[in-house]
């Protein structure tokens, strides 16, 4: 129902040497990742012979329970929250994938999406391989399984040979009976961060769930990089890499504040937009407000920069989940304001800047506008930490088509009037790019300005 670019998915493991409670700790791993996708969870440990596993539709809370947790036990493993980019909502599309190989039982969980899984699958099939899922993640685990039987038994090496043909954005999990590797692919679009806690090492899409189980943060995995962890350590091979371009969307919206991605803070990032966004527009007016969350941060560094005073514009029912569905077209903004209703006595008789991450179709924030005019806003004026987004994106993030897009048909001026705003400001390409400017890694820019570093399967 709510018009936003919809997360991609979230992936934590943990090689233990010593405790039976790797499953707890993926649970609370996944917990703070619950954020990057929330139609299902799945775990996948190992007791060093045997790969065990559980997986569902639904929130990680409700997929697992202690009982289940105590029976997932083992000495290291894998999980996966998902938000679908490939392949539909069903059980059998949920993560980890497992499958029996030449070495014993692998496990694999992804977040990405491949631009070329139609030709990899097609090869498969043609070498006899059958799928149990429509996604990519599937494929990518039966090419690892081939080229280990082709490599004799080296898994590191197949997956060199498999990263030599896949092409897109992932980060990548892969669980065997007595290993676990971590890789990710060679331009860094999707993150991928490593920890250590006691004698396990962790790996996570993001460090807050590093953090959240008091793990150390040791690095980011590198763009290209192949990390495998066994009995003897921790152990990396790098594959060459010609340029870097770390999701822009990472910071805007889908990554926590309090996460660290390639050695740049999303607070500090966020704050950093509200700032420019100061800098490009000069505008001013009685009160700065934010949608939450996302626009939260942003909002008080447009505050700070413009001296315009910060207010709570809008109280959040958090007890209003993703599923929560209208059921009529003429119902829908009435569940708006079940998610997010006006506060009335900070915004009633002043002139509004309110600071929203980005627009896609343009119909939530219509009716937002609506609402604070309806508690008494005199003016509003919507500020995008974002540019324009004009292109769907293919590397893991779940967009609309082109055509879908209310930026890529009309022209600023005209989307403020459809969405009934005052005026309308996007942040520039260039003030979104130096507010990354103390990130590790080149941005990935693409949705905004067309330019794929990855080409797309059928020229799209």
């Amino acid at each position: 129902m709510f018009d936003k670019l919809n997360e991609e998915c979230g992936v934590f493991g943990v090689y233990n040497t010593r405790s039976v409670e790797t499953s707890q700790l993926i649970y609370y791993g996944l917990f703070a990742l619950q954020h990057r996708g929330q139609e299902s969870a799945g775990i996948a440990v190992s007791d060093g012979q045997q790969v065990n596993y559980y997986k569902d539709e639904g929130l990680v809370q409700e997929v697992f329970d202690p009982k289940l947790l105590n029976f997932l036990s083992g000495i290291h493993g894998i999980g996966h929250v998902r938000y679908s980019t490939t392949g539909g909502t069903t059980y059998e599309n949920a993560q980890p994938v497992v499958i029996v190989s030449s070495v014993g039982q692998m496990a694999l969980a992804h977040n990405g999406n491949l631009v070329n899984t139609k030709e990899l699958m097609s090869d498969l099939e043609a070498s006899g391989a059958t799928f149990q899922s429509s996604t990519d993640s599937e494929t990518i685990l039966k090419l690892i399984a081939k080229n280990t039987m082709e490599s004799e038994g080296d898994v590191a090496k197949a997956i060199e040979l498999t990263m030599a043909v896949i092409r897109g954005g992932y980060s990548i999990l892969l669980l065997t009976p007595d290993k676990l590797y971590a890789f990710r692919d060679p331009m860094g679009l999707r993150p991928l961060i490593m920890g250590k806690r006691d004698d396990a090492y962790v790996f996570a899409s993001e460090s807050c769930a590093i953090d959240s189980i008091k793990a150390d943060i040791i690095r980011d995995v590198r763009p290209g990089e192949i990390v495998s962890v066994d009995r003897d350590g921790i152990h990396s091979k790098q594959l060459p890499v010609k340029s870097t371009h770390v999701c822009s969307f990472e910071y805007v919206y889908f990554a926590r504040t309090d996460s660290v991605i390639d050695g740049l803070n999303v607070y500090e990032a966020r704050e950093n937009m509200g700032h420019r966004l100061f800098e490009e527009t000069g505008r001013k007016a009685d009160i700065v407000i934010d949608i939450p969350d996302s626009g939260t941060t942003a909002a008080l560094g447009y505050s700070k920069a413009s001296g315009v005073p910060f207010s709570k514009g809008f109280y959040r029912n958090a007890y209003i989940g993703r599923t929560f569905i209208s059921p009529r077209q003429d119902m829908r903004e009435i569940g708006v304001s079940f998610k997010l209703s006006p506060i009335r006595r900070n915004v009633e008789g002043k002139s509004v800047i309110m600071i929203d991450d980005s627009i896609v179709r343009g119909t939530t924030i219509t009716r937002i506008v609506k609402s604070l005019r309806r508690a008494g806003a005199t003016e509003v004026h919507v500020m995008i930490t974002s540019p324009p987004v004009k292109y769907s994106c293919f590397y893991g993030i779940d967009t609309p088509t082109r055509e879908q897009l209310i930026a890529a048909k009309k022209p600023v001026e005209d989307i403020a009037i459809e969405i009934g705003a005052d005026s309308l400001s996007y942040l520039s390409n260039e003030g979104l790019q130096a507010s990354l400017s103390n990130a590790g890694l080149g941005s990935c820019m693409a949705c905004f300005d067309g330019n794929y570093p990855v080409p797309i399967e059928g020229g799209k």
